[in-house]
């Protein structure tokens, strides 16, 4: 019995070592962590291998941290480490969480606390000593705050480890004289990037580095003697550093515009407004100097912050369309240039209320400012003005206005107005119908790019619409205006490739043009793409992709795929049968006016198919479907109104 019990107790001795060693180890690797990057990786790792090592099983190793006499002091890290990657146990962060909290909040046991109740004067296996217990206590309750940091802010942490081993990185390679690491040390001094923000460290680097012929330090550092950034204000150094930035980028080869942009220069660096837009607009068009946005973008900022109503709707573009983008601000500083009178910043301002960029939807004052814009000339706001007025947008429907507005901006020369005064003249919208006039704005609009006016032109070639028929000319429109992406010209170029209209025939290429328009949500290609696979038309044939695209038809509200998809649920087409669907999409179609699913609607109430037997409503549909021209209900209602009859 003796032998035995001087066993158990060298087991436990042994057990005891281990976990204090285990600890105590974990503790110093990660006290001597620098990088976190793989932090949990390598713990992980480093755990597997002294288990393995030391011939000791996770679960039982967990067991024991877990009933130790000290857990609750010692080890709650530990074990919460344990449960958050599952080792030994399932994995689970609440539990891992609440241990590293406990662990945090050890340090409130005092040292006298040995004298106490908790038996803390005969600690386990022979331990009494006072300082060798709160070392552990310690120990547990900083390994407790780096895992609960780590798990909470470990993209922060790794971040700051990122910034900081960058500014390492970057210091010494600066101080063996790196041009670009020194230039790009003074951009993280400037900017309180990893490290504290410094001036005058920042133009120093920017100093030292444009000296040695970097580009950019050079044009950082005319900014910093032009904005007084870490040195003295000096408007003569700033214009030196900044023709030495732009040496190798001054693209035109006359002397004329070379001296109009270093005149603008000089007047720039004076905090001149129309010359600081002047020079951002230089560098966002590539004019004079090569293209660049970020330093197009930092002169609009300077000019726009000093009032210019141009700048500030260049920042606003710059904010909605640029690397830049920001809606709220693109928003802010339209509104600037707006209320300062630029036309463009009213017009696009309108836009933005129109379409909820940066704002709230408000089609009033959407209205409002495309007015505003419109009146002071504004071709692109004078056509959105005429689109309100035809479709009440922010305002009274007023057809004869959208005429007027439309008009203005067609003789102005703008697409949109051409081809929107095209569509007035072929509708008779606010004014007479006039087919030759239609066809000349079409004309104008298709000839300068707009992509809609080319498919409407297709089609008055196609129809001889105020013009001699011409199907060759057609399918060239048509051809033009799918390429440029318009999915009723794509459409349209389908159909001439199915029946041969100013081309041969080829149904392969119907099927990939109607694709392309399908895909761009054109309804009625969309429905063709449907017939082409149930019938193996220019494809292989595929039913459930023939329901698929009859269902994106019917959804988009087309009333033939309606009806269609409607048969497809009657007959079992790449679906399941289902007369209550079928009645259901045939009737939507019907509403909309289709006549053959007008007819099938009146069979389904006089048969009662999919719906309960109404022979009112089968005369009703059966009317509509004759006065749409089908024969076939006539001889129907007139059988109903027989047998009533006799």
């Amino acid at each position: 019995m003796l032998l035995n019990e001087i066993t158990d107790i060298n087991i436990l001795d042994d057990n005891e070592n281990f976990l204090r060693n285990f600890l105590k180890d974990f503790y110093y690797k990660i006290i001597k962590t620098n990088d976190f990057n793989d932090f949990e990786k390598i713990s992980n790792e480093w755990i597997k291998y002294q288990l393995e090592s030391n011939d000791k099983e996770p679960e039982k190793i967990l067991n024991m941290m877990i009933n130790h006499k000290y857990s609750k002091y010692w080890f709650t890290s530990f074990i919460g480490y344990f449960y958050q990657f599952g080792i030994g146990c399932d994995l689970n962060n609440e539990k891992a969480i609440e241990l590293y909290l406990l662990a945090i909040n050890n340090n409130e046991v005092k040292i006298d606390s040995l004298n106490n109740n908790e038996g803390f004067d005969q600690l386990y296996l022979n331990v009494n000593d006072v300082d060798t217990f709160n070392l552990f206590i310690n120990k547990n309750m900083i390994i407790g705050k780096y895992l609960l940091s780590i798990f909470y802010y470990k993209d922060i942490i790794l971040d700051i480890n990122y910034k900081r081993k960058k500014i390492l990185n970057l210091q010494e390679l600066a101080k063996n004289d790196d041009l670009e690491a020194q230039y790009n040390l003074a951009v993280c001094y400037q900017n309180g990037d990893g490290v504290k923000t410094n001036y005058r460290k920042a133009f120093e680097l920017f100093l030292n580095s444009a000296k040695g012929k970097n580009l950019n330090a050079q044009y950082n550092l005319a900014i910093c003697y032009m904005d007084g950034i870490g040195i003295k204000k000096d408007k003569k150094k700033a214009f030196k550093w900044f023709l030495k930035s732009e040496s190798k980028h001054l693209v035109t080869q006359k002397k004329s515009e070379r001296k109009e942009f270093e005149r603008n220069l000089k007047l720039a660096i004076a905090n001149d407004s129309i010359a600081q837009n002047y020079v951002g607009y230089c560098y966002e068009n590539g004019k004079v100097t090569n293209k660049n946005e970020t330093k197009a973008f930092k002169w609009y900022s300077k000019s726009a912050e000093n009032g210019n109503a141009m700048a500030q709707f260049n920042l606003g573009i710059s904010y909605l369309l640029k690397n830049s983008k920001n809606d709220k601000k693109a928003f802010e500083w339209l509104l600037k240039s707006a209320i300062n009178g630029n036309t463009n910043g009213q017009c696009v301002l309108g836009i933005c209320y129109d379409h909820g960029i940066g704002i709230d939807v408000n089609e009033k004052k959407a209205f409002e400012w495309y007015l505003k814009s419109a009146v002071n000339g504004n071709i692109i706001a004078q056509n959105n003005l005429g689109i309100c007025y035809k479709d009440g947008i922010g305002t009274n429907k007023n057809e004869k206005k959208a005429f007027e507005w439309f008009s203005k901006s067609a003789i102005a020369g703008h697409a949109n107005g051409q081809c929107n005064l095209g569509m007035c003249y072929k509708n008779g919208v606010g004014t007479d119908k006039n087919e030759k006039e239609s066809f000349k704005w079409y004309l104008k609009s298709a000839e300068n790019g707009n992509e809609i006016a080319q498919n409407n032109l297709g089609i008055c070639y196609q129809c001889g619409i105020g013009t001699n028929k011409n199907d060759t000319k057609a399918f060239e429109w048509y051809m033009k205006s799918a390429v440029a992406g318009c999915a009723s010209g794509q459409y349209s170029l389908g159909i001439c490739y199915r029946n041969g209209i100013g081309t041969e025939k080829d149904e392969v290429k119907a099927f990939e043009w109607s694709m392309k328009s399908a895909e761009n949500e054109n309804d009625k290609a969309q429905n063709y793409l449907g017939y082409c696979y149930k019938n193996g038309i220019g494809i292989s044939k595929n039913e459930m992709k023939a329901f698929i695209w009859f269902m994106r038809s019917a959804e988009n509200g087309y009333a033939m795929a309606q009806c269609n998809l409607g048969f497809c649920y009657k007959k079992g087409i790449g679906t399941d049968k289902d007369e209550i669907k079928a009645f259901k999409w045939c009737l939507k179609s019907a509403e909309n006016g289709y006549a053959l699913a007008q007819l099938y609607i009146g069979n389904c109430y006089f048969d009662g198919i999919g719906i309960d037997r109404d022979i009112n409503e089968a005369c009703k549909w059966y009317d509509k479907a004759i006065n749409n021209g089908i024969k076939g209900a006539e001889s129907k209602l007139n059988n109903i109104l027989s047998s009533i009859q006799g």
